[in-house]
C-alpha cells in the first residue's frame, strides 16, 4: 500500500465559512479518515505558517542552549506532573503498562534508551500540571511566544472537534468541547538530536517505540527530517511512512476518543525511527541522522471528565467494548513507567 493509500488528506479550507453541506463533507472525510487509519493530514488547517515558523525558531533557540541552562527547567521527578525540560535519556516511551512496584518490567523497557530531548507546556491556569518554566532571562520572549501560540494551537483542536462530532453523527457538535475547556491540553517541543544511524537501525538505541497517544487527538507539525512512522491499518507490525507533507498537519486519534468511539475510530500505533534521509558521513566514517524537530499538540479531556462509549457507537454487532474511564486515572495508568523515579542520568547523544 503506497503512503497516498495509507494516510488520506483532508482539505478544511472552507470549514469556517462553508455551508452545512461542506462542513458535512469535511467531517466525514475527516473520520473516514480516523476510522480506517487514525492518521490523517491536514491542509488548510488554520495555523499560518510563519507562526509555525517562528514556533520552530523558538524550538531551535531552546534546544540550543547548553545543558545546564535547559536543567534550570528540569522537568519534574516521576509521572505525575509533564511539563518542563526532559533530557535525553529521561522519558521512556512504551506502551506497556507498568504497574505500582514493577520494578523489573520498567528496568526491562529502560533497556534501550529514547534518544531525545523535549520541553512541555501547558496552560497557566492549570494547577494540576503547572508549567516549569525557562527563566526570562535564559530565553527572553519565549514564554510570552509559546502562551498564545498554546492557545492558538487549541482553537484548531476545537475546530477538529466539532468535525469528528458531525462525523460520528452526534446531533450536538460541540459534544466534545463540554468535555475540553483547553486546560488540560499539552504544547510539546521535541528534538531529535543525531544518532549514529547503525545504531537506530540495530535497535541499540531508540528514537521513540511504537506507541499510541493516551488523550483525544494529537495534532502534529513536523519539519522536513522525516522518521515518524504509521502501522499500517491492515497488516500489524508493519509501518507506514508519514512523509512530512509542506504546509500541514497529522492529526491522529487517541486513546480516549478511541474508547469513546467503541472503537469506531482507531488509536493507531506509531513510532519515530531511522529517517529515509541521512547525513553525510563523518570523518570517522560513521553515518549520521539528521537532526529532527516536531511540536505535536495533545487534545485531552479536563482531568475530572468521565469518556464512555456513545450511545450512537453501539448497537447489536457493536456491544459497548470499554468500561467509563477518568482522564486522569487513565493518564496516570499509562504514565507510570514513562519517567523513572526519581532521576535518570542524562545520556551522550554525540
Amino acid at each position: 500500500m503506497s503512503l497516498g493509500e495509507a494516510i488520506p488528506v483532508v482539505n478544511f479550507a472552507v470549514w469556517s465559512m462553508g455551508s452545512t453541506e461542506d462542513k458535512k463533507h469535511i467531517a466525514q472525510e475527516l473520520t473516514d479518515a480516523c476510522r480506517k487509519v487514525g492518521f490523517v493530514y491536514v491542509v488548510n488547517h488554520g495555523v499560518p505558517n510563519d507562526l509555525l515558523e517562528e514556533a520552530f525558531g523558538w524550538s531551535k533557540k531552546l534546544f540550543d542552549l547548553p545543558r545546564e541552562k535547559k536543567m534550570l527547567a528540569p522537568h519534574p521527578p516521576g509521572p505525575n506532573v509533564h511539563r518542563g525540560y526532559s533530557w535525553p535519556g529521561l522519558e521512556k516511551v512504551s506502551q506497556d503498562i507498568i504497574k505500582d512496584g514493577d520494578e523489573s518490567k520498567e528496568a526491562e523497557n529502560r533497556k534501550i534508551s529514547d534518544v531525545k530531548e523535549s520541553y512541555e507546556i501547558g496552560s497557566e491556569e492549570s494547577k494540576l500540571q503547572p508549567n516549569v518554566w525557562i527563566p526570562e532571562d535564559i530565553l527572553p520572549g519565549f514564554r510570552e511566544f509559546m502562551v498564545p501560540f498554546y492557545w492558538k494551537c487549541f482553537g484548531i483542536g476545537k475546530e477538529l472537534l466539532r468535525a469528528l462530532a458531525i462525523g460520528i453523527g452526534l446531533e450536538d457538535e460541540d459534544f466534545f468541547l463540554r468535555f475540553h475547556s483547553g486546560e488540560n491540553n499539552q504544547l510539546r517541543l521535541l528534538h531529535y538530536p543525531p544518532v549514529e544511524s547503525e545504531k537506530l537501525s540495530s535497535n541499540e538505541v531508540a528514537r521513540m517505540p511504537a506507541h499510541s497517544d493516551w488523550g483525544t487527538i494529537t495534532m502534529l507539525f513536523q519539519d522536513d527530517c522525516g522518521g515518524l512512522q504509521v502501522e499500517h491499518p491492515n497488516e500489524r507490525n508493519h509501518f507506514v511512512d508519514a512523509t512530512p507533507m509542506k504546509n500541514t498537519l497529522v492529526m491522529n486519534v487517541g486513546d480516549l476518543l478511541m474508547r469513546w468511539s467503541n472503537d469506531f475510530l482507531k488509536s493507531t500505533l506509531h513510532r519515530v525511527t531511522l529517517p529515509p534521509v541521512q547525513s553525510k558521513p563523518q570523518a570517522d566514517g560513521k553515518l549520521m541522522t539528521r537532526p529532527r524537530y516536531s511540536i505535536p499538540y495533545f487534545v485531552s479531556p479536563d482531568p475530572e471528565a468521565i469518556i464512555e462509549c456513545l450511545s450512537v457507537c453501539i448497537d447489536e454487532k457493536h456491544p459497548v467494548k470499554y468500561e467509563p474511564v477518568v482522564q486522569e486515572e487513565y493518564r496516570r495508568m499509562r504514565a507510570r513507567g514513562q519517567y523513572a523515579e526519581p532521576t535518570t542520568t542524562p545520556i551522550t547523544v554525540s
